[in-house]
């Protein structure tokens, strides 16, 4: 559908113009507008624009003295810490590609990843957990130089003592050497240095790591153009006016691509701020939203029902925020509605992926959206819909289809995969078409909605099942908080549905779970079992995670 052929409602209009630009010259631009404006709260510290932006001239200087080139990876094995951002637009601005590194990686994971990138350094933290796991890689893999952040160091210094004088088992004894070197003694006098000139079309900014549904992840090739324009283009989401007194909720990790774009750039385009916590935990999020009196909140559906859970909550003045933007997995209705009838903050649902540098599409701030949707595409972006069997073909009109995007801030391709590259694009009416495995419809309004993923589709007795209908379905009994449905062997239909559910406090059976839901869904939609677990498993930033339950049950 053509989106002039619908009512846009996002403030910004589709077609308006972005110039793309390094995101070092970004940081560079915002921190000359205000050098004191705070840019990373922190428990308790507050980071100015200046700092961060002096921080990374420093580390950037300190990479170029160490032997780092233009195209060398960098990676970053850190929570959410101020010296990730000095660390992300210092590599960049030294002329290197960041690798993102998820901090719960095993010694396993992250070598392979750090081979797989070619990362020369990596930086990580004096928290035990992710010192001993990055010293081990640096012992047996490639990687040239391991740095260290003292995580006392970034915070106040009442704090910083604490740490390290009563919490000494909290910090890691530290091997530095030649190969493992101090953060502090890596920064350098950036007086005279000359950082190299960085093409914002053609140059890679940052490899991301698919969550690798299918096998081994795969590095996407982000360049500057891209990583730029998608924070542009989400800054113009915002209908407030008030881009740089803006104060974002930093609870999503920023090594994860939603929270790179939506959160770190986002904020660093406008002049905003972010309060962040080095991971997600329900009562120090709500305690931050009211100290820092936050403003907006992206965050993953399982985040705003734990929020819901915690019994802080009724007594935490949550009235700052302006609104709360749920991605990464659609939202359960029931959480969407109670959420915002016990505080008051609307929330909307966007979508997008690590290919499309995080952001494609938002239902409005203000104003007209659609629950359940992922709603209208953002400035520049388009959509077709190709047929699931033939993506060679469109799909039928107002049948569901594969979603394919094309945008500013679609990635270049997959790291040393050519081939797996030519089978993620299309080529179509002279444009390149990312496909995202995603089955959607869109509206006549304009306003997306996703169906199912291609892979998740189970097939029974030739029927195409949508395992997140039949979700929807089960998540409208009182008793059900969280679903998963999944496709188990069955001799006769070759795969039938069942269902893994978390319960709320009613007590129900897995036997009258699938009573009351095979009465409510179609013949091949019917499970074969509800099973009841205590939790699911989800992914870093609590997704649910149906490739890890598949692992888990064997199918």
């Amino acid at each position: 559908m053509d989106v002039n052929s619908y009512a846009y409602h996002h403030p910004t209009p589709w077609d308006a113009h972005f110039e793309p630009a390094s995101l070092p010259d970004m940081l560079a631009a915002t921190t000359a507008k205000n050098p004191a404006a705070p840019f990373l709260h922190f428990l308790g510290r507050t980071y100015a624009y200046r700092e961060i932006h002096t921080e990374a001239q420093r580390f950037a200087a300190g990479l170029m003295a160490m032997g780092i080139e233009r195209g060398d990876r960098v990676g970053l094995f850190l929570p959410n810490v101020p010296i990730y951002a000095s660390a992300y637009y210092g590599a960049m601005l030294a002329g290197a590609v960041v690798v993102n590194f998820s901090p719960l990686y095993t010694v396993e994971e992250l070598a392979w990843q750090v081979a797989d990138s070619g990362t020369r350094l990596l930086v990580t933290v004096d928290v035990p957990e992710l010192y001993k796991t990055a010293a081990e890689v640096l012992a047996q893999s490639q990687l040239e130089t391991l740095v260290v952040g003292s995580l006392g160091a970034m915070l106040p210094w009442y704090k910083g003592l604490a740490l390290r004088t009563l919490g000494r088992g909290r910090i890691a004894k530290v091997g530095y050497s030649q190969t493992t070197r101090a953060w502090n003694d890596v920064l350098a006098d950036p007086a005279g240095v000359e950082f190299p000139a960085i093409d914002a079309q053609n140059d890679i900014a940052l490899l991301q790591y698919t969550g690798g549904t299918t096998g081994r992840p795969k590095g996407a090739m982000l360049g500057h153009s891209q990583l730029s324009m998608n924070a542009q283009q989400t800054a113009g989401l915002n209908p407030f006016g008030t881009a740089a007194s803006e104060v974002f909720m930093g609870a999503l990790p920023f090594f994860h691509v939603f929270a790179n774009t939506a959160l770190l750039n986002h904020a660093m385009v406008t002049g905003a701020s972010i309060a962040m916590v080095p991971r997600f935990d329900a009562g120090q999020v709500l305690d931050t939203i009211q100290k820092y009196k936050t403003t907006g909140f992206p965050g993953v559906p399982t985040m705003f029902q734990a929020l819901l859970d915690h019994p802080k909550l009724a007594r935490t003045d949550v009235s700052s925020l302006k609104v709360c933007i749920s991605g990464g997995a659609p939202m359960p209705a029931p959480v969407h509605n109670r959420f915002e009838e016990v505080t008051g903050v609307r929330v909307v649902e966007g979508y997008g992926l690590t290919e499309s540098s995080g952001v494609v599409s938002a239902n409005p701030y203000r104003g007209v959206r659609k629950k359940g949707t992922i709603g209208q595409l953002i400035m520049g972006t388009e959509v077709i819909f190709l047929d699931k069997e033939d993506p060679e073909k469109l799909a039928a009109e107002g049948e569901p289809g594969e979603l394919a995007i094309h945008g500013p801030q679609i990635m270049r391709g997959y790291w040393n995969r050519p081939e797996t590259s030519n089978d993620t694009f299309v080529e179509r009416d002279g444009k390149r078409w990312l496909r995202t495995g995603d089955v959607a419809v869109m509206d006549e309004d304009g306003f997306l909605e996703i169906v199912d993923r291609i892979k998740d589709m189970i097939a029974v007795g030739g029927f195409k099942v949508f395992p997140s209908q039949v979700e929807d379905v089960l998540l409208e009994h009182e008793g059900v908080k969280e679903v998963l449905v999944i496709g188990v062997p069955d001799a006769y239909l070759g795969e039938r549905p069942r269902a893994y559910v978390t319960l709320n406090d009613e007590q129900v059976t897995g036997e009258e779970l699938a009573g009351w839901l095979n009465a409510r869904v179609g013949k091949h939609e019917r499970v074969e079992s509800v099973v009841i677990r205590d939790d699911l498993p989800k992914t870093i930033i609590g997704k649910l995670d149906r490739k890890a339950l598949r692992a888990e049950v064997g199918v």
